[in-house]
């Protein structure tokens, strides 16, 4: 089930924006087999198999690539694929002989997936790197943070996730749509630090129209604005209002029982600071729960802030099947919603080794294939 439903995909296990692409995908109906390396697996930060969310929805296989038999299966199993993901550093696929050219030469209807932080080419290409970093070269965390505060990162969201994960898997889909028509295959060189660049363009638009400044903290959306900001309750836990729009912020000052004329203007910059410490003490004269009763599920465009454990059990998420529980670990469901292609609910993360081999290969080859690739000991 799901809109990719008979889309096959390869992934070379790695970590960070491949497995989130992959799992992506695989949420959508897409069959996505995970090559494993022989050892033990780098998974940058260590957690037991039921917990690395990522790779749900696949099972894997383990194949030395490096081994004659292992890269001949490679083969086999791109002849039958859809696309490709891969995100080692420049070279490395090339010099397993599993580059781009090698690939296309067996499949040429086969989308080359490619995501590394700094690209495939340019001065840092070669250059290790994290989300961090990819974020900071193209001015994405400069522009976040308070007034007069350092930059703050947005957690691994930005590179990882946006910039990569979900750019390379829109250049996968548009790549496989490409090629039903064209019957040729091509690489999609994903870079986080394209991606995130191209995430930062209303932005860019903004400050070319002098309606943002580099300034952290004194910009309509980062907090600089009294209208788009979060606030402090009295109980100590936070909320968040973001009425841009007139009528908006009409409607949150009566709902506050403010007079406009006791305020600044709204969109008056330099007293914006005037005007944040005005709500601040506000907010902080009731708890949270009070704010809710008052202002949740109006046009004040309001929102408690809610922990991870928090937002499994708010109404609004439940009512919407947001999470879903996959092995006794609540997690968020596949996303976005079809109205009749609707994926089913993933299966957990999968072990590898021989004994889970057949059932990993069994949509890519035949029972013949498996049983004497098993008794080789090409997979295990």
């Amino acid at each position: 089930m799901g809109p990719l439903a008979g889309i096959k995909v390869l992934e070379l296990a790695g970590i960070g924006p491949g497995p989130m692409c992959a799992m992506l995908l695989a949420d959508m109906g897409a069959t996505v087999l995970r090559i494993e390396r022989p050892g033990p697996r780098d998974l940058g930060i260590p957690r037991p198999l039921r917990y690395d969310l990522l790779l749900r929805g696949r099972r894997s296989v383990v194949v030395d690539l490096k081994a004659p038999a292992g890269k001949t299966l490679a083969w086999r199993l791109v002849e039958r694929a859809d696309a490709l993901i891969e995100g080692f550093r420049p070279g490395v696929t090339e010099r397993l002989g599993l580059g781009p050219d090698d690939c296309l030469a067996r499949n040429p209807r086969l989308v080359y997936g490619r995501v590394t932080g700094w690209g495939q080419d340019g001065p840092l290409a070669q250059a290790a790197g994290h989300d961090i970093n990819y974020i900071a070269l193209v001015g994405a965390l400069h522009a976040i943070g308070h007034r007069g505060g350092p930059p703050t990162p947005p957690l691994n969201l930005l590179a990882d996730y946006a910039g990569g994960a979900l750019y390379l898997a829109f250049g996968l889909v548009c790549g496989i749509l490409e090629a039903r028509r064209s019957g040729q295959g091509q690489v999609v060189d994903t870079a986080m630090v394209d991606g995130v660049a191209s995430l930062m363009t209303a932005f860019h638009g903004m400050v070319a129209a002098g309606l943002a400044t580099h300034e952290r903290g004194a910009n309509h959306t980062d907090t600089g604005a009294h209208f788009y900001n979060v606030y402090e309750c009295a109980d100590g836990r936070w909320i968040s209002v973001a009425p841009i729009e007139g009528k908006f912020y009409a409607e949150l000052l009566r709902r506050l029982d403010l007079d406009p004329a006791s305020l600044p203007p709204q969109m008056d910059r330099e007293r914006w600071p005037e005007a944040q410490a005005r709500l601040a003490e506000l907010f902080k004269t009731r708890s949270r729960e009070e704010w809710c009763a008052l202002l949740e599920g109006t046009d004040a465009c309001f929102a408690p802030v809610l922990t991870t454990d928090e937002a499994l059990t708010h109404p609004h998420n439940r009512a919407r099947g947001t999470y879903v529980e996959i092995d006794g670990i609540v997690q968020p469901a596949p996303a976005p919603r079809f109205s009749r292609t609707r994926p089913d609910v993933p299966i957990p993360p999968q072990p590898t080794g021989p004994q889970h081999a057949e059932a990993a290969l069994a949509p890519w080859l035949d029972p013949a294939e498996i049983a004497a690739l098993d008794i080789a000991g090409t997979i295990g």
